[in-house]
C-alpha cells in the first residue's frame, strides 16, 4: 500500500468503456509525516476521496481486487481515506533524528 495525497484530477472523454463513470485522480506519494515523495500516480477512486485528502493506494493485482475495480483495466486504486498516521515511539524518534541532520 502507498500513502498518498490527492493533488489533481484527470478528465478523459475517450477511454475503455469499463472505466466509464469512474473518477481518475492524480496522487502524490507521501511519507508518514506528510512530506512529498518522488513521482505521481493516476488512480481510480473507489471510496469518494476529495482534493488534498490523504489516501491509501494499492497497485497491480491488488488494485483490480477492489470492489469498484473488478474486471476493469486498473493499475492503481484508492481504497481508503486516512484520518491519522501514528508511528510507534521508536520510529517517531527515528524521524525526529533524520529531520535534525
Amino acid at each position: 500500500m502507498i500513502l498518498a495525497r490527492i493533488v489533481g484530477t484527470v478528465v478523459s472523454t475517450r477511454k475503455d468503456p469499463r472505466l466509464e463513470g469512474k473518477t481518475l485522480l492524480i496522487v502524490k506519494p507521501i511519507s508518514p509525516e506528510g512530506q512529498d515523495e518522488a513521482g505521481y500516480l493516476i488512480a481510480v477512486d473507489a471510496v469518494g476521496a476529495g482534493y488534498r485528502e490523504t489516501v491509501l493506494v494499492v497497485s497491480g493485482s491488488s488494485a483490480r481486487m477492489a470492489a469498484e475495480c473488478k474486471e476493469r483495466p486498473v493499475d492503481a486504486a484508492i481504497i481508503g481515506i486516512v484520518d491519522t498516521v501514528k508511528l510507534d515511539e521508536a520510529h517517531e524518534g527515528e524521524l525526529a533524528a533524520s529531520k535534525n541532520k
